[in-house]
This record gives C-alpha cells, sequence and structure tokens, in this order.
C-alpha cells in the first residue's frame, strides 16, 4: 500500500473518512448535557400517554413490530420527491401538494417516535433527542416552504425546501443510528428457534420452583422465566423483546380477560405467560414461548413452542 492509501486508514484498517462521522454520532450516546431535557421530556410523554390501548396502537403492538419506522416513509418519500419536481419546470402545483403531504404525515410519525423514545434507555434516548430536533426542524421549513409556496414565492419555498431536506437527512441518518447500531424497536428477546434443539430438554425439579413466584432458570445460552402456578409451570424467554429486561423480576397479574400476565420491571411491557403474546407495549413483538411438562420423579422438561 503506497503512502496516500495508506493516511486514509487508522489502526484496524477503520477509514478516517467514515470514522468521523461515525465518532461524532457514537459521542451523541454519552452527551450527559441532553440527559435534562430528556427526563423533562420523556416524563411529559409518559404521563399524556397513560398505559393503555392509544399507547398500545402508537407502540405498533396490533402491527406486531413497531409503527414509526414506516411511517418515517410517508415525509421522506414526500419531501425527497418535493426536491426533484423543484429541478423540473411546470410542476410547482404538484411540488406544493407533496409538501403538504409530507407535514400531513408528520403527525403520526412524530406521535409514535414520541411514544416509542419515551421507552428506551439513557444512550438511546440521547441520540432520538437530537434525531427529533433535526426533524422537527426539518418539519419548521417545510411548514415555511409550503407558506411561501402559497403566496407565490417559489424560489423561497425552494430554498427552504431544501434547507428542510438537509435537516431531514441529518434526523434521518440518526434514525437508523437507533435503529441499527442501538436496537432501538428490534427484538431483545433470545431467538430460541435456532439456539434450542429439537425435543424435550431437562430443566429443573419441580420441587425448586416456587408456587406462584417466577424464578430464573437457564437452558443452555438461554435465559428462561418460570412460573409455577399449582400443577402447571409456564415458560417464556427471560429476556423481554422490548430492551431485554429480565421478566423473572417483574409482576405477575392478571389482565382484564383473567390470563395471566408478567409485566417488564423496566419499562412496563406486559406478556401473557400461558403464549408469550404482547397485552401491553412498548413491546411489539411476542415473547418466545416455551411448552412444559413435568415427568413421574418431578423433573420439569421444557421445548420451545411450536
Amino acid at each position: 500500500m503506497n503512502r496516500r492509501a495508506s493516511k486514509i486508514f487508522r489502526r484496524g484498517g477503520r477509514p478516517q473518512a467514515a470514522s468521523g462521522l461515525v465518532e461524532l454520532t457514537e459521542g451523541l450516546e454519552h452527551a450527559r448535557g441532553l440527559d435534562r431535557a430528556a427526563r423533562t421530556l420523556s416524563t411529559a410523554v409518559r404521563r399524556a400517554l397513560p398505559k393503555g390501548p392509544v399507547k398500545d396502537v402508537l407502540h405498533g403492538v396490533p402491527a406486531g413490530h413497531p409503527a414509526h419506522p414506516p411511517l418515517t416513509d410517508l415525509p421522506m418519500g414526500a419531501w425527497i420527491s418535493v426536491a426533484v419536481l423543484d429541478l423540473l419546470p411546470g410542476t410547482r402545483r404538484a411540488a406544493q401538494v407533496l409538501v403538504g403531504a409530507g407535514l400531513a404525515g408528520a403527525v403520526p410519525t412524530a406521535l409514535t417516535g414520541l411514544a416509542d423514545w419515551s421507552a428506551l434507555h439513557r444512550e438511546q434516548q440521547r441520540v432520538g433527542l437530537v434525531h427529533a430536533m433535526g426533524t422537527t426542524t426539518a418539519t419548521l421549513l417545510y411548514s415555511a416552504s409550503l407558506v411561501a409556496r402559497t403566496r407565490g414565492y417559489d424560489g423561497a419555498g425552494k430554498g427552504l425546501g431544501y434547507a428542510g431536506l438537509g435537516a431531514l437527512m441529518v434526523g434521518g441518518y440518526l434514525g437508523g443510528h437507533l435503529a441499527f447500531r442501538q436496537a432501538a424497536g428490534a427484538s431483545h428477546a433470545d431467538q430460541v428457534a435456532h439456539l434450542v434443539p429439537l425435543g424435550w430438554h431437562d430443566l429443573c425439579s419441580v420441587d425448586e420452583l416456587p408456587d406462584g413466584w417466577p424464578v430464573q432458570r437457564r437452558l443452555g445460552y438461554i435465559s428462561l422465566f418460570v412460573l409455577r402456578t399449582g400443577d402447571d409451570v409456564h415458560v417464556l424467554a427471560d429476556r423481554c423483546s422490548h430492551l431485554a429486561g429480565p421478566l423473572h423480576q417483574g409482576r405477575v397479574i392478571t389482565d382484564d380477560n383473567a390470563d395471566l400476565c408478567v409485566v417488564c420491571p423496566w419499562h412496563g411491557s406486559t406478556f401473557r405467560v400461558d403464549d408469550g403474546s404482547v397485552v401491553h407495549g412498548p413491546a411489539t413483538g411476542r415473547q418466545p414461548a416455551f411448552e412444559s411438562r413435568v415427568l413421574e420423579d418431578g423433573t420439569v422438561q421444557v421445548r420451545p413452542a411450536s
């Protein structure tokens, strides 16, 4: 490798050109100066959105995955299209309509994003706060762009639109960091299908399990939530699908349908212990569940539920 080429690499082969942006973004994860604003806003969001059906819809519980990421396609798609149309003649009306459509799509996108953000870890909230600043700035710039366009100031409207696009790209990049580097919105539950072989596996003696009180047991690499109620033994993957909270430390409750549930101690996600289905968010993914049986000698055996 010649001297010029070698200058673009750091130790370990990391390209310098990319590392500056990556290090800046990773630095946001440790920016404690954002914590006060994050606490204030997240507290306000949680008070405004108590646990219930509205909050579950905003999280995406009925859909089975977070609602925010797909909704971001609405404003982003509309506003990127505006940037293209503004370069072409005879597209004034179409561009104006798309700016308005993007603003309309920004409303549910922001609401779902706030709901998810309020239930994230501190490092994720720091990045998410700056992400929200970027997208809010973009929304304000596109609002000003729409006003300018409707008043006939097309040049100013286009300029504001391109400024909004720049802010949108910054917000979008940070959103990608949240989703793909910090795994906000991804399932954090152990994926038992490829970690646990087929068939029944010895877990423990039934005498080790207190009645009505959840405990943690291990099956190979997997940590399990185990709850005995009388003669029944309920088993779920212990790492909460939302952000890997320890379910065995959670509260056991009965929901409105008289089904036994466990509430994650970290962010309040609620799962039915029979099958791991989500009762309340912020979790949207079903908790991996296990079938169980007790042999005559008192050995509890489990296998992944089909």
